[in-house]
Protein backbone atom coordinates (compact mmCIF):
# COMPACT_ATOMS: atom_id res chain seq x y z
CA UNK A 1 0.00 0.00 0.00
CA UNK A 2 2.96 2.36 0.65
CA UNK A 3 4.64 1.85 -2.38
CA UNK A 4 1.57 2.35 -4.18
CA UNK A 5 1.48 5.56 -2.79
CA UNK A 6 4.94 6.46 -3.13
CA UNK A 7 4.25 5.75 -6.68
CA UNK A 8 1.46 8.42 -6.84
CA UNK A 9 3.26 10.84 -4.95
CA UNK A 10 6.50 10.24 -7.06
CA UNK A 11 4.25 10.79 -10.49
CA UNK A 12 2.53 13.49 -9.10
CA UNK A 13 5.71 15.14 -8.30
CA UNK A 14 7.41 14.14 -11.64
CA UNK A 15 4.02 15.66 -13.36
CA UNK A 16 4.51 18.74 -11.24
CA UNK A 17 8.06 19.62 -12.45
CA UNK A 18 7.22 18.90 -16.14
CA UNK A 19 4.56 21.72 -16.04
CA UNK A 20 6.49 24.25 -13.95
CA UNK A 21 9.29 23.19 -17.16
CA UNK A 22 6.85 23.71 -20.10
CA UNK A 23 5.46 27.53 -18.28
CA UNK A 24 8.77 28.07 -17.97
CA UNK A 25 9.57 26.94 -21.82
CA UNK A 26 6.43 28.48 -23.14
CA UNK A 27 6.99 31.98 -21.35
CA UNK A 28 10.65 32.59 -22.15
CA UNK A 29 10.01 31.26 -25.54
CA UNK A 30 7.59 33.94 -26.44
CA UNK A 31 9.32 36.43 -24.68
CA UNK A 32 12.39 35.76 -26.61
CA UNK A 33 10.32 35.82 -29.89
CA UNK A 34 9.15 39.50 -28.73
CA UNK A 35 12.62 40.73 -27.89
CA UNK A 36 14.28 39.32 -31.39
CA UNK A 37 11.19 40.99 -32.85
CA UNK A 38 11.90 44.52 -31.31
CA UNK A 39 16.04 44.02 -31.80
CA UNK A 40 15.45 43.44 -35.22
CA UNK A 41 12.28 45.72 -35.56
CA UNK A 42 14.52 48.13 -37.43
CA UNK A 43 16.33 45.49 -39.87
CA UNK A 44 13.25 44.57 -40.90
CA UNK A 45 11.70 47.73 -41.48
CA UNK A 46 14.32 49.11 -43.39
CA UNK A 47 14.48 45.99 -45.75
CA UNK A 48 10.74 46.73 -46.19
CA UNK A 49 10.99 50.92 -47.11
CA UNK A 50 14.38 50.13 -49.42
CA UNK A 51 12.42 47.75 -51.71
CA UNK A 52 10.36 51.02 -52.39
CA UNK A 53 11.73 52.25 -55.46
CA UNK A 54 12.33 56.38 -56.65
CA UNK A 55 12.63 56.32 -60.59
CA UNK A 56 14.49 59.31 -62.50
CA UNK A 57 13.57 59.99 -65.90
CA UNK A 58 15.77 62.01 -68.07
CA UNK A 59 15.12 64.45 -70.74
CA UNK A 60 15.18 63.04 -75.04
CA UNK A 61 18.43 65.29 -74.94
CA UNK A 62 20.14 63.87 -72.32
CA UNK A 63 22.99 61.70 -73.71
CA UNK A 64 25.24 59.10 -72.72
CA UNK A 65 27.85 61.59 -71.56
CA UNK A 66 25.44 63.18 -68.85
CA UNK A 67 24.05 59.29 -68.51
CA UNK A 68 27.31 58.41 -67.43
CA UNK A 69 28.16 61.79 -65.40
CA UNK A 70 24.83 60.81 -63.46
CA UNK A 71 25.82 57.44 -62.98
CA UNK A 72 28.94 58.45 -61.09
CA UNK A 73 27.27 61.19 -59.10
CA UNK A 74 25.09 58.06 -58.20
CA UNK A 75 28.27 56.36 -56.81
CA UNK A 76 29.04 58.87 -54.53
CA UNK A 77 25.71 59.00 -52.70
CA UNK A 78 25.79 57.62 -49.23
CA UNK A 79 21.96 57.38 -48.92
CA UNK A 80 21.64 54.56 -51.60
CA UNK A 81 21.63 50.93 -51.28
CA UNK A 82 22.11 50.30 -55.37
CA UNK A 83 20.38 51.70 -58.28
CA UNK A 84 19.98 50.41 -62.20
CA UNK A 85 20.11 52.48 -65.09
CA UNK A 86 17.19 51.08 -67.61
CA UNK A 87 17.43 52.61 -71.35
CA UNK A 88 14.76 53.48 -73.59
CA UNK A 89 15.62 50.62 -75.44
CA UNK A 90 14.89 47.86 -71.95
CA UNK A 91 12.33 50.28 -71.32
CA UNK A 92 10.23 49.38 -74.27
CA UNK A 93 11.24 45.53 -73.78
CA UNK A 94 9.62 45.26 -70.47
CA UNK A 95 6.95 47.31 -71.87
CA UNK A 96 5.87 44.88 -74.43
CA UNK A 97 6.64 42.00 -71.96
CA UNK A 98 3.58 43.58 -69.49
CA UNK A 99 1.45 44.56 -72.18
CA UNK A 100 1.84 41.35 -74.67
CA UNK A 101 2.30 43.74 -78.26
CA UNK A 102 5.04 45.93 -79.62
CA UNK A 103 3.52 49.80 -79.24
CA UNK A 104 6.39 51.12 -81.35
CA UNK A 105 5.28 49.34 -84.39
CA UNK A 106 1.93 51.48 -84.48
CA UNK A 107 3.86 54.21 -83.04
CA UNK A 108 6.79 54.38 -84.97
CA UNK A 109 9.21 55.78 -82.15
CA UNK A 110 9.96 54.53 -78.95
CA UNK A 111 8.72 57.46 -76.25
CA UNK A 112 10.20 55.97 -73.06
CA UNK A 113 12.85 58.25 -71.52
CA UNK A 114 16.45 56.83 -70.30
CA UNK A 115 15.78 55.99 -66.45
CA UNK A 116 17.59 55.03 -63.35
CA UNK A 117 15.98 53.12 -60.25
CA UNK A 118 17.27 54.09 -57.12
CA UNK A 119 16.56 51.76 -54.14
CA UNK A 120 17.72 53.94 -50.95
CA UNK A 121 18.51 52.81 -47.47
CA UNK A 122 15.92 52.44 -44.84
CA UNK A 123 17.11 55.65 -42.62
CA UNK A 124 16.39 57.88 -45.88
CA UNK A 125 13.72 56.69 -46.56
CA UNK A 126 11.60 59.10 -44.76
CA UNK A 127 9.38 61.86 -46.41
CA UNK A 128 11.34 65.40 -45.53
CA UNK A 129 14.63 62.80 -46.80
CA UNK A 130 12.79 61.97 -50.44
CA UNK A 131 11.43 65.64 -50.53
CA UNK A 132 15.29 66.71 -50.25
CA UNK A 133 16.69 63.89 -52.30
CA UNK A 134 14.08 64.59 -55.36
CA UNK A 135 14.67 68.46 -55.30
CA UNK A 136 18.29 68.38 -55.16
CA UNK A 137 17.60 65.80 -58.27
CA UNK A 138 15.14 68.31 -60.18
CA UNK A 139 17.79 71.15 -60.19
CA UNK A 140 19.81 69.00 -62.35
CA UNK A 141 18.19 70.21 -65.81
CA UNK A 142 18.13 67.47 -67.93
CA UNK A 143 15.99 65.53 -65.48
CA UNK A 144 12.35 65.19 -66.70
CA UNK A 145 11.17 63.63 -63.53
CA UNK A 146 11.21 62.08 -59.93
CA UNK A 147 8.53 59.29 -59.35
CA UNK A 148 8.05 57.33 -55.67
CA UNK A 149 5.38 56.33 -53.93
CA UNK A 150 4.74 58.90 -51.35
CA UNK A 151 1.54 57.63 -50.35
CA UNK A 152 3.30 54.23 -49.73
CA UNK A 153 6.21 55.91 -47.79
CA UNK A 154 3.58 57.62 -45.61
CA UNK A 155 1.86 54.51 -44.59
CA UNK A 156 4.59 52.48 -44.01
CA UNK A 157 6.82 54.90 -42.04
CA UNK A 158 3.20 55.20 -40.05
CA UNK A 159 2.50 51.23 -40.06
CA UNK A 160 6.40 50.62 -38.34
CA UNK A 161 5.69 53.07 -35.98
CA UNK A 162 2.43 51.46 -34.86
CA UNK A 163 3.62 48.21 -34.27
CA UNK A 164 6.71 48.92 -32.85
CA UNK A 165 4.45 50.74 -29.72
CA UNK A 166 1.83 48.17 -29.57
CA UNK A 167 4.79 45.45 -29.35
CA UNK A 168 6.31 47.29 -26.78
CA UNK A 169 2.82 47.64 -24.17
CA UNK A 170 2.23 43.79 -25.57
CA UNK A 171 5.73 42.81 -24.57
CA UNK A 172 5.32 44.59 -21.29
CA UNK A 173 2.10 43.07 -20.35
CA UNK A 174 3.31 39.77 -21.61
CA UNK A 175 6.32 39.63 -18.93
CA UNK A 176 3.52 40.77 -16.34
CA UNK A 177 1.39 37.83 -17.29
CA UNK A 178 4.83 35.53 -17.19
CA UNK A 179 5.77 36.41 -14.71
CA UNK A 180 2.69 35.41 -12.62
CA UNK A 181 2.13 32.18 -14.58
CA UNK A 182 5.85 31.30 -13.52
CA UNK A 183 4.88 32.01 -9.89
CA UNK A 184 1.81 30.71 -10.12
CA UNK A 185 3.24 26.98 -11.27
CA UNK A 186 6.16 27.14 -8.67
CA UNK A 187 4.05 27.84 -5.71
CA UNK A 188 1.69 24.93 -6.44
CA UNK A 189 4.92 22.88 -6.99
CA UNK A 190 6.12 23.96 -3.26
CA UNK A 191 2.95 23.56 -1.80
CA UNK A 192 2.64 19.90 -2.06
CA UNK A 193 5.95 20.70 0.29
CA UNK A 194 4.18 22.66 2.51
CA UNK A 195 4.29 19.53 5.43
CA UNK A 196 8.17 19.04 5.11
CA UNK A 197 8.60 22.45 5.39
CA UNK A 198 7.21 23.22 8.70
CA UNK A 199 8.34 19.77 10.25
CA UNK A 200 11.97 20.97 9.24
CA UNK A 201 11.07 24.43 10.66
CA UNK A 202 9.34 22.85 13.82
CA UNK A 203 12.96 20.53 14.46
CA UNK A 204 15.21 24.06 14.33
CA UNK A 205 15.85 24.12 10.89
CA UNK A 206 16.69 27.74 9.51
CA UNK A 207 14.72 29.76 6.96
CA UNK A 208 17.63 29.61 4.43
CA UNK A 209 18.40 26.28 5.46
CA UNK A 210 15.24 24.84 4.51
CA UNK A 211 14.71 27.12 1.08
CA UNK A 212 18.05 26.06 0.08
CA UNK A 213 16.74 22.66 -1.47
CA UNK A 214 14.01 24.38 -2.74
CA UNK A 215 15.78 27.10 -4.41
CA UNK A 216 18.22 24.46 -5.78
CA UNK A 217 15.46 22.73 -7.77
CA UNK A 218 13.57 25.83 -8.81
CA UNK A 219 16.80 26.53 -10.42
CA UNK A 220 17.34 23.44 -12.16
CA UNK A 221 13.76 23.47 -13.59
CA UNK A 222 14.52 27.35 -14.78
CA UNK A 223 17.96 26.07 -16.67
CA UNK A 224 15.97 23.17 -18.58
CA UNK A 225 12.98 25.89 -19.76
CA UNK A 226 15.39 28.61 -20.60
CA UNK A 227 17.41 26.17 -22.40
CA UNK A 228 14.61 24.39 -23.78
CA UNK A 229 13.37 28.07 -24.96
CA UNK A 230 16.99 28.98 -26.37
CA UNK A 231 16.72 25.53 -28.82
CA UNK A 232 13.46 26.81 -30.26
CA UNK A 233 14.53 30.76 -30.36
CA UNK A 234 17.31 28.86 -32.49
CA UNK A 235 14.45 26.71 -34.90
CA UNK A 236 12.55 29.94 -35.18
CA UNK A 237 15.21 31.88 -36.41
CA UNK A 238 16.79 29.44 -38.66
CA UNK A 239 12.93 29.22 -40.57
CA UNK A 240 12.42 32.80 -40.43
CA UNK A 241 16.30 33.12 -42.23
CA UNK A 242 14.91 30.80 -44.84
CA UNK A 243 12.10 32.76 -45.54
CA UNK A 244 13.87 35.99 -45.44
CA UNK A 245 17.77 35.88 -45.89
CA UNK A 246 18.15 39.27 -46.74
CA UNK A 247 17.56 40.32 -43.27
CA UNK A 248 20.50 38.18 -42.07
CA UNK A 249 18.86 37.05 -39.01
CA UNK A 250 21.90 34.45 -38.23
CA UNK A 251 24.63 36.39 -38.69
CA UNK A 252 23.92 38.70 -36.22
CA UNK A 253 25.31 37.34 -33.00
CA UNK A 254 25.44 40.20 -31.12
CA UNK A 255 21.59 40.28 -31.06
CA UNK A 256 21.29 36.97 -30.53
CA UNK A 257 23.51 36.46 -27.17
CA UNK A 258 21.54 39.37 -26.08
CA UNK A 259 18.46 37.70 -26.17
CA UNK A 260 19.51 34.58 -25.67
CA UNK A 261 21.47 35.51 -22.63
CA UNK A 262 18.35 37.82 -21.47
CA UNK A 263 16.40 34.54 -21.66
CA UNK A 264 18.62 32.61 -19.35
CA UNK A 265 19.15 35.53 -16.71
CA UNK A 266 15.42 36.07 -16.68
CA UNK A 267 14.67 32.30 -16.10
CA UNK A 268 16.63 31.84 -13.31
CA UNK A 269 15.60 35.62 -12.14
CA UNK A 270 11.98 34.45 -11.84
CA UNK A 271 12.10 30.94 -10.84
CA UNK A 272 14.25 32.46 -7.96
CA UNK A 273 12.28 35.16 -6.53
CA UNK A 274 9.02 33.00 -7.18
CA UNK A 275 10.59 30.29 -4.80
CA UNK A 276 11.62 32.45 -2.78
CA UNK A 277 8.52 34.12 -1.36
CA UNK A 278 6.80 31.00 -2.00
CA UNK A 279 8.54 29.02 0.88
CA UNK A 280 8.58 32.35 2.89
CA UNK A 281 4.81 32.05 2.89
CA UNK A 282 4.81 28.70 4.13
CA UNK A 283 7.42 28.95 6.44
CA UNK A 284 5.37 31.84 7.75
CA UNK A 285 2.00 29.91 7.74
CA UNK A 286 0.94 28.47 10.94
CA UNK A 287 0.64 24.57 11.56
CA UNK A 288 -3.53 25.10 11.62
CA UNK A 289 -3.13 26.88 8.52
CA UNK A 290 -1.59 24.09 6.58
CA UNK A 291 -4.05 22.31 6.33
Amino acid sequence: MASSYDKFQRRRLISSYFSVVISIFLVLFLLGALGLFLIHSEKISNNFKEKIPMSVYFKDEANDSILKAFDAELASKNYLKGYVFISKEEAAANNKDIVGEDFMQFLGMNPLPNSFDLNLLGAYVESDSLAQIEADFKNNPHIAEVIYDKRLVDLANENIKRITYWTLIISGIFMVISMLLINSALRLSIYSNRFVIKTMQMVGATKAFIRKPFIKRSLLLGLIGSVLAIIGLIILLVYVNKWFPSLGILQDYGAMAIVFVGVLLFGFFITFVSTFFATQRFLNLRTDDLY
